[in-house]
């Protein structure tokens, strides 16, 4: 499974999708136009075995939410209840996921991809 999960309005996520130069075998997910499914992010979750390395810690929704109640399950449902709670791009290689835009993130991903 090749995906890419991404916002559409973002422009850190444009920018990496210029620079990773995705292949025309990974498909690109807009998150806002195609909102995680439980199914997804079973498999994201499958690789990094935590919610909390999923979620956007600078979502503006985040500083509504008191920190405390942030146990997995509570950010499970927030994944799953609106886009900005993901950490993105995230890029899906078969067993290999890359999560956020970090500069050494997005270098390991581009040669994951290019070799």
């Amino acid at each position: 499974m090749q995906r890419f999960y991404y916002l559409s309005s973002c422009d850190t996520c444009k920018r990496i999708i210029k620079t990773l130069d995705l292949p025309e075998a990974v498909s690109c997910i807009d998150i806002k136009k195609a909102p995680l499914q439980e199914e997804d992010l079973a498999v994201l979750y499958a690789h990094t075995q935590s919610y909390e390395a999923l979620l956007n810690k600078r979502a503006q929704k985040l500083k509504a939410i008191d920190k405390s109640s942030l146990t997995e399950t509570r950010i499970k449902e927030l994944l799953l209840s609106h886009y900005t709670f993901l950490k993105r791009p995230v890029l899906l290689l078969d067993d290999q996921l890359f999560v956020g835009n970090a500069k050494a993130t997005v270098e390991a991903a581009k040669a994951a991809l290019h070799g």
